[in-house]
């Protein structure tokens, strides 16, 4: 080992004591988060309008603060916008993170001075545990990519205003830097199929050690490498053992990528957000990603199933349970007061709380009142793929309400890597780990009120193309795997075999 690699494992260890003292003392560590919250949250306009002053407990905060998206701070947003300071977060923010908006255009999520350094925290600490725990810590010798979005920052009513991974990519710490590729040049180009070449020829002849990205931008990275050479990633690459990811399951595309690499290698969760960094994986043993309790954010969190509701169970991190899927909710030290982050989870643990990501609340299907949710389709396909030589690249799921003839069904559309040779066989199995998971499900199809789901295999390249006609091809952009309308589908109807 290296000096580097040497210093590396011992601050690792360090770095996970230090990390488990406030984990096992999960509920002191949300109580010090919220009275901070409070305290720096009294004298914005929001605190000010919203009574902190009066504000004693988390039963105070609840009925002072209501529950928002971002629409609803939008009116906050856009007095930042006009030049105004001590909004929702004393000062100005650092920057803006900027998303694509649902329902009013881009959104601008702020990023503080104080919540900045928890999102850089956050993510050297995930590459501090994955050395700990495997006492192993010589990729810090070899290069190292990030898959990502340009660091090329634009300016917004006088504040720096980018994606999320490109305002991450001006904290690459220096001991970093010369192991970090692609260079900056190329990650400034906005084109992603260009960009991609570029990094191709940056990377191909290097010693890739670290990968990290969402899965499929990094698989159509690892497929061009592959039309390039001939080669697996664990030939190009031998000393490649870890991949980082995060933004969707990765479950169903596990096959796809150990296809590519030509071994098995480790992987390593993160769910980083524009709004903070929630979690990363903490163990390479058990499921599940160590939620952050001390970085700047206090959980809430109520059952989704009740969320639609007037008056749903609102709960702080003491009242969680297993098994539940609830909608998260954070109040952060960026200003985000009750925020819908718009995401489902699950806790796997509670000693310590760890999460893992569910869905969206907002992309299910219920046109029957099935209420199907994305960790039910990921887990049917996953089932489904197990033990079998068949890979796919993409997926989502739409309902038909309107066939040209018989029953309403669910429509999967499937990009295929290796198809199955019986299609309708395979589509029996997904729709029988369906009907296991959803008993509303289950009772519609045993009602004939739907008819058992439907499989349409998707030309190689047409998700891609799908990207490409909503300008959002490449980068940070995910395809949401299940929608409770056919607005997708009818742009894949092109693309299907």
């Amino acid at each position: 080992m290296s000096i580097k690699s040497n210093l590396a494992l011992v601050f690792a260890r360090q770095i996970k004591k230090r990390v488990y003292s406030w984990a096992y003392n999960p509920y002191k560590t949300q109580d010090n988060v919220f009275n901070y919250l409070i305290k720096n949250g009294r004298a914005t306009v929001y605190g000010k309008e919203h009574q902190f002053e009066h504000i004693k407990s988390y039963k105070d905060f609840k009925n002072q603060v209501p529950i928002h998206d971002y629409e609803g701070l939008k009116p906050y947003i856009q007095q930042i916008l006009d030049g105004k300071s001590d909004v929702l977060w004393k000062g100005k923010p650092k920057y803006f993170a900027k998303t694509a908006g649902t329902t009013s255009g881009a959104k601008y999520i702020p990023i503080t001075k104080d919540s900045m350094p928890t999102h850089i925290k956050a993510a050297r600490n995930a590459l501090l545990f994955y050395i700990a725990n495997t006492e192993n810590a010589d990729f810090v010798d070899g290069k190292m990519i990030f898959l990502q979005g340009s660091p090329v920052l634009n300016v917004t009513a006088g504040v720096k205003t980018g994606r999320l991974s490109g305002i991450v990519a001006h904290y690459v710490p220096s001991y970093l830097q010369k192991n970090r590729l692609p260079s900056w040049e190329t990650n400034c180009i906005d084109d992603w199929e260009t960009k991609v070449t570029h990094i191709i020829d940056e990377t191909v002849d290097q010693d890739m050690t670290v990968i990290s990205g969402i899965p499929s931008w990094v698989q159509m990275y690892f497929e061009k490498l592959n039309e390039k050479t001939g080669k697996t990633i664990s030939e190009l690459f031998p000393n490649f053992n870890f991949f980082i990811y995060g933004g969707v399951n990765f479950e169903p595309y596990k096959s796809k990528f150990e296809s590519l690499i030509g071994k098995k290698i480790d992987y390593v969760e993160l769910y980083p957000a524009s709004e903070g960094f929630i979690a990363y994986q903490d163990t390479l043993t058990e499921k599940g990603m160590l939620l952050l309790l001390d970085g700047g954010i206090f959980y809430e969190f109520i059952p989704a199933k009740e969320f639609y509701d007037k008056d749903p169970t609102r709960i702080s991190l003491r009242d969680v349970q297993m098994g539940v899927n609830y909608v998260l909710i954070l109040n952060t030290n960026a200003g985000l007061w009750g925020y819908n982050i718009g995401d489902t989870i699950e806790f796997t643990s509670l000693q310590p709380h760890r999460i893992k990501v569910t869905g969206r609340i907002k992309h299910f299907i219920s046109a029957f009142g099935e209420h199907v949710i994305a960790k039910e389709v990921e887990q049917a396909l996953q089932e489904s793929l197990a033990g079998t030589p068949y890979t796919i690249s993409e997926f989502t799921v739409a309902p038909q309400v309107n066939p040209a003839k018989g029953l309403p069904y669910h429509e999967w559309f499937i990009e295929f890597d290796k198809a199955p040779d019986q299609l309708d066989n395979f589509a029996q199995r997904v729709d029988k780990s369906m009907q296991n998971q959803n008993s509303y499900y289950k009772d519609l199809i045993e009602g004939k009120v739907l008819c058992p789901l439907i499989i349409t295999p998707v030309k190689k390249g047409g998700f891609h193309a799908y990207m490409k006609s909503i300008g959002k091809f490449g980068g940070q952009n995910k395809i949401p795997q299940l929608s409770d309308n056919r607005k997708i589908a009818r742009v894949l109807e092109n693309y299907k075999i």
